[in-house]
Protein backbone atom coordinates (compact mmCIF):
# COMPACT_ATOMS: atom_id res chain seq x y z
CA UNK A 1 0.00 0.00 0.00
CA UNK A 2 1.27 3.11 -1.19
CA UNK A 3 1.02 6.02 1.24
CA UNK A 4 0.39 9.26 0.28
CA UNK A 5 3.72 11.04 1.50
CA UNK A 6 2.23 15.13 1.08
CA UNK A 7 -0.89 14.18 3.21
CA UNK A 8 1.06 12.22 5.80
CA UNK A 9 3.38 15.43 5.70
CA UNK A 10 0.71 17.68 6.28
CA UNK A 11 -0.98 15.97 8.96
CA UNK A 12 2.34 15.42 10.94
CA UNK A 13 3.29 18.80 10.54
CA UNK A 14 -0.15 19.97 12.37
CA UNK A 15 -0.85 17.46 14.39
CA UNK A 16 3.04 18.70 16.11
CA UNK A 17 2.19 22.11 16.17
CA UNK A 18 -1.02 21.85 17.85
CA UNK A 19 1.15 19.82 20.60
CA UNK A 20 3.93 22.59 20.71
CA UNK A 21 0.83 24.83 21.55
CA UNK A 22 -0.60 22.63 24.03
CA UNK A 23 2.90 22.13 25.38
CA UNK A 24 3.46 26.02 25.71
CA UNK A 25 0.13 26.12 27.50
CA UNK A 26 1.22 24.03 30.29
CA UNK A 27 4.70 25.55 30.05
CA UNK A 28 2.59 28.96 30.64
CA UNK A 29 0.35 27.55 33.53
CA UNK A 30 2.76 24.94 35.86
CA UNK A 31 5.71 26.45 34.74
CA UNK A 32 7.43 24.29 37.66
CA UNK A 33 5.46 21.03 36.98
CA UNK A 34 6.92 21.11 33.38
CA UNK A 35 10.07 22.20 34.10
CA UNK A 36 10.34 19.06 36.23
CA UNK A 37 8.30 16.79 33.98
CA UNK A 38 11.03 17.84 31.38
CA UNK A 39 14.16 16.46 33.89
CA UNK A 40 12.54 13.36 34.26
CA UNK A 41 12.41 12.62 30.63
CA UNK A 42 15.96 13.43 29.61
CA UNK A 43 17.03 11.75 33.13
CA UNK A 44 18.64 15.56 34.39
CA UNK A 45 18.11 17.63 37.24
CA UNK A 46 16.69 21.31 35.62
CA UNK A 47 16.35 22.87 39.44
CA UNK A 48 17.16 26.23 39.39
CA UNK A 49 16.56 26.29 36.10
CA UNK A 50 13.61 28.81 34.56
CA UNK A 51 11.59 28.41 31.09
CA UNK A 52 12.13 31.71 29.14
CA UNK A 53 9.10 31.31 26.21
CA UNK A 54 8.48 34.95 24.46
CA UNK A 55 5.95 35.26 21.41
CA UNK A 56 8.83 35.55 18.74
CA UNK A 57 10.21 32.26 20.48
CA UNK A 58 6.75 30.36 20.37
CA UNK A 59 6.31 30.95 16.73
CA UNK A 60 9.60 30.16 15.96
CA UNK A 61 9.35 27.14 18.11
CA UNK A 62 5.96 26.51 16.18
CA UNK A 63 6.93 27.03 12.82
CA UNK A 64 10.54 24.94 13.29
CA UNK A 65 8.42 22.06 14.84
CA UNK A 66 5.78 21.95 12.30
CA UNK A 67 7.75 22.68 8.98
CA UNK A 68 10.83 20.23 9.97
CA UNK A 69 8.14 17.72 11.11
CA UNK A 70 6.44 17.40 8.41
CA UNK A 71 9.33 17.18 6.00
CA UNK A 72 10.86 14.38 7.83
CA UNK A 73 7.71 12.06 7.54
CA UNK A 74 7.63 13.25 3.69
CA UNK A 75 10.91 11.62 3.27
CA UNK A 76 10.13 8.86 5.58
CA UNK A 77 6.95 8.38 3.23
CA UNK A 78 8.68 8.99 0.11
CA UNK A 79 11.48 6.61 1.21
CA UNK A 80 8.92 4.02 1.98
CA UNK A 81 6.98 4.31 -1.49
CA UNK A 82 10.32 3.97 -3.14
CA UNK A 83 11.14 0.49 -1.22
CA UNK A 84 7.85 -1.04 -2.65
CA UNK A 85 8.58 -0.39 -6.62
Amino acid sequence: MKLDAIKLGLATAIIFGVAWIICSLFVILAPGGMMQMSGHMVHANFEGMGWSLHWPGFFVGLVTWSVFSGLFVWAIATTYNRLLA
